[in-house]
């Protein structure tokens, strides 16, 4: 046996939270029809129905983005030892 501790992180962080809030609009904002089953206002021709959602395919993307850089930073941090999610001083 060993005579190291044994570090345990916390499973639920503040990064994590963002991680998830990253991955969740999205299917928040899409199941919610209500909010944008409608015509008005139109851009450049189109109904909002339809460019409502193709911005969502660009939000969605830059959220995922997010939340998979903060993840690569968060594994980073943990294998360091640093439990707070940011750079080492």
């Amino acid at each position: 046996m060993s005579d190291v501790p044994e570090v345990r992180h916390p499973v639920v962080t503040p990064i994590r939270v963002i991680i998830t809030v990253c991955l969740v609009a999205p299917f928040v904002a899409m199941l919610w029809v209500g909010s944008y089953a409608k015509t008005d206002p139109t851009f450049i021709g189109i109904p909002f129905f339809y460019w409502y959602q193709m911005l969502w395919v660009l939000i969605s993307t830059a959220l995922t983005m997010t939340a998979y850089q903060l993840w690569q930073r968060e594994q980073r941090a943990r294998k360091s030892g640093n439990t707070s999610g940011g750079a080492q001083k």
